[in-house]
């Protein structure tokens, strides 16, 4: 997946052969922001603008905008694994959280 990032929010771009050009849109968020662009360099600056005039409307509404993510994390899993996870946890002194937020960052890297 391509993506862009710019000010904490994260766009996923893609080709769209149909319009000729890069097409965008913001994820992570309820509201739906796209943007698109002829160029690499005119997608980057319609992204900006995107984020910028998001940012914008939300305050002249009165509303906080919305954060990409939250930091929190609600996942399901057999209660087998569960039990494994925290015993594991337990094991390497740390809680559950702080195991599984690891486990995470060494899934991403490899």
């Amino acid at each position: 997946m391509n993506t862009m990032t710019y000010k904490g929010y994260t766009a996923k771009v893609e080709y769209s052969e149909e319009d000729g050009c890069f097409v965008g849109h913001l994820i992570g968020l309820r509201d739906i922001v796209g943007f698109d662009g002829a160029s690499v360099k005119e997608l980057k600056s319609h992204f900006h603008k995107a984020v910028d005039h998001y940012l914008w409307a939300s305050e002249q509404l009165g509303q906080a905008p919305e954060k990409p993510y939250s930091g929190r994390m609600m996942v399901r899993v057999a209660p087998d694994l569960h039990a494994k996870a925290t015993l594991a946890a337990k094991t390497a002194g740390k809680s559950l959280n702080q195991w599984v937020s690891q486990a995470l960052e060494r899934a991403i890297e490899a």
